[in-house]
């Protein structure tokens, strides 16, 4: 049972209004009967919509992390726990810890971790000096590193670019990408004298090969609750977000992740994403997420247990009290998946256990979401065609 009297506060700084990880959070907890507030992009985006959620509060102060969230705990009026939900939040909440401690419930992190995990560069420095099996990486500055890592590499091969929370909208840039042709350069290059971009080697996948973790530490860097997913399916192919995943028991990748988050300290939840090598028979860790995966629903065990409601119930002093792993659940995000599978993907629509869209008891973020999705769908075509 979560602590009523103590209201959540969920943060995103990345603009994108279709985080569905943001509507799942706010549903998790607003279901429990907790006061939900969110600090987002914009009181008309879908999740916005939701019924479980309080208020929306506005960004004042150009986006000024610390002062607009001191503020919102001065609305709130009570210390409420908050829950990052992109890199950029999980980055400014531990590096100004001590000055939102007073007002929120949060974990003592160590200040410059979640940077490092977040950062692709920094992340694969670590992974080299902890002898963590990832895919071989080198800094691109120039058209030079790229063609000496494309003669190392060969292609395809993925290029991320390390600080995904600092590119400018408006580029038409990925956060990672594969790169399949020597031409697909040309759009990569002009961009990366300004900001670090990353070439790794392509680890080839397949069906079955591509994992993720979602797991919450306590302040011994501890496993209260966690689970390992399938990725069955992604959004871009074979680099991107998960559309319908699988819960799935994974000791070597569960082992894995709960042995670098002792290793390193972490405390609060840890999303990584894995690729598994047939050949080699090693996973190689791709992404490190120093806050809530997306798709973290997917993990809600027979209790209804999830990681949302695990935070809450321990930075609000409670002992999480795990049930029966809910092992084969199924969790789809609808838009993506349609635009990943097209008609093969309304088997898994049909038959999932969780949407992160639509809802009975909560409709209106997925007509808010469709809408959108519809009217973005024929600006584009209204462009292409001029």
């Amino acid at each position: 049972m979560l602590d009523h009297t103590v209201p959540a506060l969920v943060l995103r700084l990345d603009s994108n209004m279709f985080h569905h990880g943001t509507l799942g959070a706010i549903r998790s907890l607003g279901r429990a009967g907790v006061e939900v507030h969110a600090l987002i992009g914009s009181d008309d985006e879908p999740a916005a919509r939701s019924r479980y959620l309080t208020r929306v509060h506005p960004w004042p102060h150009e986006r000024d992390v610390v002062r607009s969230l001191l503020q919102v705990a001065d609305d709130i009026g009570r210390r409420a726990v908050l829950l990052a939900m992109d890199d950029a939040s999980a980055i400014a909440v531990a590096e100004h810890a001590d000055e939102l401690a007073p007002y929120y419930l949060l974990p003592r992190q160590e200040p410059r971790l979640p940077r490092v995990l977040a950062d692709k560069r920094l992340l694969a420095e670590l992974c080299a000096e902890l002898g963590i099996p990832q895919p071989q990486t080198r800094l691109i500055r120039d058209e030079r590193d790229a063609d000496d890592a494309v003669a190392a590499f060969g292609l395809p091969l993925v290029a991320k670019w390390a600080q995904p929370w600092l590119l400018p909208s408006g580029l038409g840039l990925r956060n990672t990408s594969l790169v399949h042709h020597p031409r697909d350069l040309a759009r990569l290059l002009p961009h990366a004298s300004d900001r670090d971009l990353l070439f790794q080697r392509y680890v080839p996948g397949g069906q079955g090969c591509d994992w993720f973790y979602h797991g919450y530490f306590d302040e011994h860097s501890q496993s209260l609750y966690d689970g390992a997913g399938r990725k069955e399916r992604s959004y871009p192919r074979g680099a991107g977000l998960t559309t319908y995943g699988r819960w799935v028991r994974n000791p070597a990748v569960e082992d894995m992740a709960r042995a670098l988050a002792e290793k390193l300290g972490y405390r609060g939840v840890l999303d990584i994403d894995f690729r598994h090598d047939p050949a080699e028979d090693v996973y190689h860790l791709l992404d490190c997420n120093p806050r809530l995966g997306a798709q973290f629903r997917l993990f809600t065990d027979a209790d209804g247990l999830d990681l949302v409601r695990v935070a809450h119930l321990h930075l609000s002093g409670h002992r999480p009290s795990r049930g029966p792993a809910a092992y084969g659940r199924t969790y789809v995000v609808e838009n993506y998946e349609l635009f990943t599978a097209g008609p093969l993907a309304l088997p898994a629509l049909a038959m999932a256990d969780e949407l992160a869209w639509m809802a009975p008891d909560d409709p209106r973020p997925f007509a808010a979401m469709a809408t959108r999705t519809i009217r973005r769908g024929l600006a584009r075509i209204t462009r292409s065609g001029d």
